[in-house]
């Protein structure tokens, strides 16, 4: 099946999307971004969807962007800003609204471009022998893909300087410094976040990336307003019927 650059598979509402180029690690070429975008959107529409799982066939996640997909000898011409703006740029921008928790099921090597889409997920479980890291400088690139935005606010800046050396950690590295929350299988994780309210889920992670950019007078009324949408909400009242009948 490795004709098909992606994977899409719903089951007991979990959409699995796996990133299907074994030959090469996973490495992401065009087809691959489409697709990818695609399958975002098919999860994110579907209301038996209550979250996503991200990862990659044989034994890695990604090996990053592949650069033989549309390198030339006439390197000099290619701009990446602009192949950037329209593949993972809105990939990612669309990403950062799904409302549904989101989780990078790393089962092996993570790198560049790679990881740096397991960072836009909310959640990430590495398998044991799994190695993680940004290989951009290494070929005179800087980090992209939402790397420089996600990875400061993961492990801080002074380790996202350091991990953008070059050097890959291991699984138990990333556990230590809080990059990933789980090392072995997802199923534990994936269980807890099917029990969760996906609407007031939601508007949590809303709330907590735009944190950041805001106030602490400005957060306090997104919150006032989330909770005015999240106490509507069937899952909330239904929640409050169970407690009161115990």
């Amino acid at each position: 099946m490795e004709h098909q650059p992606v994977i899409y598979e719903g089951k007991q509402n979990v959409a699995t999307i796996t990133l299907n180029r074994p030959s090469v690690k996973n490495a992401i070429n065009l087809a691959m971004h489409q697709e990818l975008y695609r399958a975002f959107q098919q999860a994110n529409e579907d209301d038996e969807v209550h979250m996503i799982v991200l990862t990659g066939s044989g034994d890695a996640f990604s090996s990053g962007a592949d650069l033989k997909s549309f390198a030339t000898e006439e390197v000099s011409n290619i701009d990446y800003g602009d192949y950037l703006k329209e593949t993972y740029d809105k990939l990612l921008l669309f990403m950062d609204t799904i409302q549904k928790p989101t989780v990078a099921y790393i089962n092996g090597i993570a790198v560049g471009a790679g990881l740096s889409l397991a960072l836009a997920c909310d959640f990430r479980v590495a398998e044991y022998d799994a190695k993680m890291g940004l290989s951009f400088l290494k070929i005179g690139l800087v980090p992209d893909a939402g790397a420089s935005y996600y990875l400061p606010r993961l492990v801080g800046l002074g380790k996202a300087l350091e991990m953008s050396l070059g050097e890959p950690i291991s699984a138990e590295e990333a556990y230590r410094i809080g990059l990933v929350h789980k090392i072995g299988q997802p199923d534990e994780l994936v269980e807890q976040l099917l029990q969760i309210p996906t609407g007031a889920y939601g508007l949590m992670k809303k709330n907590m990336r735009s944190s950041y950019e805001h106030s602490l007078a400005e957060v306090l009324k997104m919150e006032e307003d989330a909770q005015s949408v999240a106490g509507k909400t069937d899952e909330h009242i239904a929640a409050v019927q169970r407690f009161l009948k115990k």
